[in-house]
């Protein structure tokens, strides 16, 4: 890294008076040929050292950074619109963002953040959206599982996703349709022999350690990202922490039949009051999910619409939600979205089904740290079912629903900017 940095600032020395042109504008509106890579053309300046300014509401949310001939040919390279403007010309766009009037505003991202990845290292019959679009932007990341986070990996990295994970304990709920599957078999043996080499009686013991660590991990100032199933089974872990809620077929004992009664909602990051799903053929954690809701509504109407939030005050939600577009059309999961009445009053929500009362995406804080859960499984794919292949995001390169991902991986960059109040 330090040796190409080096090479990298010598290009810059050698760019110097070269080119005529200020900046790199790096649009983010309907004229940008591959809104995902253009995220990676950021966090690759950002690994530079060279500051990229975020333009909040400025066409879809674009970038500006200095020109420099290097970026300009990478921008070739990965398909990446951009446009190249004198000094005057980004100072009347600072100036326009500047001005009380318009709903714009401008953050400095200054590092690169150090991203991973919460998933297990075998191959599974799901993918993943956020290592699908963190490959195609070209973000390097990290692959932790829960050795290393018992471990006390975390607090080396600024952003953790986490995969498609079952904090409860009970193999993803796929008991009903997969327990005949050799890999479901697979997947009960793997998490049952890493439970009993990291020291754990049982898998769900296993696994809501590893989500208080995530959870530690956030209160002391780390950025979590979740989607789909992994967002309720980790506040459903959290609040049945010291309760047996898995029937036998999941740790070899009867449950507590009083669980529900006993739940600590006071545990979790954004949800309350909801129910648990007994039943082990029910494909199903809670009633947090509005799965069920979702599937009686016809796929064309099925979408979900961002806020709009002040960028000169509002300045966390403004970034999360930068798109080319406001109405995103939504997509399945084992977690589809959330039913609003189990949402906490103070969460935040992002994007939402107003029609279906139910929330897409939503953000909060905890302690030092933010979290961000967004419901579904793949922004391009509305049903995907396990075993099915991935998406390929070369056909997708403008995607807003994965979009959303990538303002997430961004937003740590960006984490000395003060929240306006």
């Amino acid at each position: 890294m330090k040796l190409r940095s080096f090479f990298f600032a010598l290009a810059i020395i050698c760019s110097i008076g070269v080119s005529q042109a200020a900046y790199i504008l790096i649009p983010m509106d309907e004229t940008q040929k591959n809104h995902l890579k253009a995220y990676g053309i950021a966090y690759w300046v950002l690994q530079n050292d060279i500051e990229v300014q975020w333009l909040l509401n400025y066409r879809g949310g674009s970038f500006m950074i200095k020109n420099i001939k290097l970026i300009e040919s990478e921008c070739t390279i990965r398909g990446v619109s951009y446009e190249l403007i004198a000094d005057v010309q980004s100072t009347q766009i600072l100036q326009e963002i500047a001005n009380p009037e318009v709903n714009m505003d401008v953050v400095k991202l200054e590092k690169a953040p150090k991203i991973a990845v919460y998933s297990p290292k075998d191959k599974r019959p799901w993918d993943d959206a956020v290592t699908l679009v963190l490959a195609y932007a070209e973000i390097p990341y990290d692959i932790v599982y829960d050795e290393e986070v018992i471990g006390e990996v975390l607090p080396l990295y600024d952003w953790l996703h986490i995969h498609h994970e079952d904090f409860t304990g009970q193999y993803g709920k796929f008991y009903a349709g997969s327990r005949n599957r050799p890999w479901y078999h697979e997947y009960v043996q793997s998490n049952e022999e890493m439970a009993a080499k990291l020291g754990f009686e049982k898998v769900s013991q296993l696994k809501l350690s590893v989500a208080k660590k995530i959870r530690d991990y956030t209160v002391g100032g780390g950025f979590l990202f979740a989607m789909c199933a992994a967002t309720d089974a980790f506040d459903i872990a959290l609040a049945a922490e010291g309760l047996d809620i898995c029937k036998p077929m999941f740790d070899g004992d009867a449950d507590d039949p009083d669980a529900q009664s006993k739940l600590k909602y006071e545990n979790t990051f954004a949800f309350k009051d909801f129910v648990l799903e007994r039943d082990p053929n029910v494909y199903e954690y809670s009633s947090i999910d509005a799965t069920r809701t979702h599937s009686r509504t016809p796929q064309n109407m099925d979408s979900f619409k961002l806020f709009e939030f002040s960028a000169k005050w509002d300045i966390v939600p403004t970034m999360l939600c930068q798109n080319h577009e406001q109405v995103i059309d939504g997509f399945m999961g084992q977690t589809t979205a959330f039913n609003k009445k189990y949402i906490k009053s103070e969460v935040l929500i992002l994007g939402e089904t107003k029609s279906l009362h139910s929330a897409r995406y939503i953000h909060g804080e905890f302690g030092k740290g933010t979290w961000t859960f967004y419901g579904g499984h793949d922004p391009e794919d509305y049903r995907h079912y396990v075993q099915d292949p991935p998406t390929d995001l070369n056909l997708h390169p403008n995607s807003p629903g994965y979009r959303l991902i990538l303002n997430n991986v961004l937003f740590p960059a960006a984490k000395k900017k003060k929240q306006k109040t």
